[in-house]
């Protein structure tokens, strides 16, 4: 049954909890950073009964990390940046870099069709869409979950064959996690590894990413937060069909914040990694105040929270939405607010980055709260962040 808020012991707590939250400093910053994250971070928790929180804010590469609250309610463990949260479809983010790296290696092309490296899709209308497509939501009107009705590879391929656009391609989009994942399955193909192989195997430790996993292992499971849903009820992911691709990350505040600085162009990355990240800043549409670039989403900066608001809304995420492509595609930009939300049942996530202010800003929960909470906790603290 779900706890009334006045009762719940999360909310009862959280008066001191601010006082004495835990705060890892990388370099001592302006002291209304700190109150504006503190206040935020006591209201979101408090409204939605959220047991643990972690903020990490990046400033010209200085790093600093706010943690709140319990990882586990069963274990009383505090959050630390090294707490391991499902990030949901932040997740895509990591699988478009994929694609990107693939094509810096020469091993693809997001200009080619899905025929070209699925054989026996060729002919098909899905295997005649442009990988752009499916990294941009626009292939032509896919659910936002594989059906249930698939769960192994032959049945996806059955799937696939069937499929037959909605819309004409690149004219909507629709927010789909089978095309973003089967974006996944043909990077990975072309560079002769299964998906999570090649992520933890090659793309991670070229990101320099050190805890992030889409199995976490056993060793590591005691830093694996425990997520609760809308009824304060324990959840962790149970990935299907394409999940991993989609929606499978596990990772923490100490990575995540980590691969938005090289998205800034901070740290050490190689030339084609570095290339990888800057394309996947592309601007391929635009749909309402938003730029949907290669999963990531942009708009121009400086940025009202009202557009942030319904660029991050259910319409966007639930709705078919129309999408203006841009010809040519717009290079990536520095005056831009850049942000991708993620979820699942048990946790809710947001990473932002605006390159010309050099910032960058990840907030994780084990609690699947609102996108409207979250962008404002985040507008809020980057405006604060000077």
């Amino acid at each position: 049954m779900h706890m009334p808020r006045k009762l719940s012991a999360v909310a009862l707590s959280l008066a001191g909890l601010s006082a004495f939250a835990n705060v890892a400093w990388a370099e001592q910053t302006a002291p209304n950073i700190e109150a504006v994250v503190q206040d935020g971070a006591k209201q979101v928790m408090q409204r939605y009964n959220v047991p643990g929180l972690v903020i990490a804010v990046s400033v010209n590469g200085k790093q600093q990390f706010y943690t709140f609250g319990v990882a586990s309610k069963a274990t009383n463990a505090p959050v630390t940046p090294d707490t391991l949260f499902e990030v949901g479809s932040i997740s895509k983010a990591f699988t478009a870099t994929l694609a990107t790296y693939a094509q810096a290696q020469g091993k693809l092309s997001l200009s080619d069709t899905v025929g070209n490296y699925e054989p026996q899709l060729q002919g098909t209308p899905f295997g005649k869409v442009a990988l752009t497509h499916l990294a941009t939501h626009t292939a032509g009107g896919f659910p936002l979950q594989v059906p249930d009705s698939v769960q192994n590879e032959r049945q996806l391929m059955d799937y696939l064959k069937d499929w037959r656009p909605v819309y004409p391609t690149g004219t909507q989009r629709s927010y789909a996690n089978p095309s973003i994942g089967m974006l996944g399955v043909i990077a990975a193909k072309s560079l002769d590894l299964p998906f999570t192989q090649v992520m933890e195997q090659q793309l991670f430790p070229a990101l320099g990413l050190t805890s992030s996993y889409y199995t976490v292992p056993k060793g590591k499971m005691a830093l694996y937060a425990q997520g609760y849903d809308k009824q304060d009820a324990p959840v962790r992911l149970n990935s299907g069909v394409l999940g991993n691709e989609a929606y499978g990350l596990k990772t923490t505040a100490r990575d995540l914040i980590h691969f938005t600085e090289l998205n800034l162009g901070r740290g050490e990355a190689s030339p084609l990694l570095r290339k990888a990240l800057n394309d996947t800043h592309t601007g391929y549409f635009r749909i309402g105040p938003m730029t949907q670039d290669l999963i990531w989403e942009q708009y121009p900066y400086p940025v009202e929270l009202k557009s942030l608001l319904v660029g991050n809304s259910n319409k966007m995420a639930y709705e078919n939405n129309g999408a203006i492509a841009l010809n040519p595609p717009l290079p990536p930009q520095q005056a831009v607010w850049v942000n991708k939300t993620g979820s699942t049942s048990g946790f809710g996530g947001y990473a932002v980055f605006v390159p010309a202010e050099q910032k960058a800003i990840v907030i994780l929960a084990n609690k699947n709260y609102p996108n409207d909470a979250r962008v404002e906790l985040a507008y809020k603290i980057l405006k604060a962040a000077d």
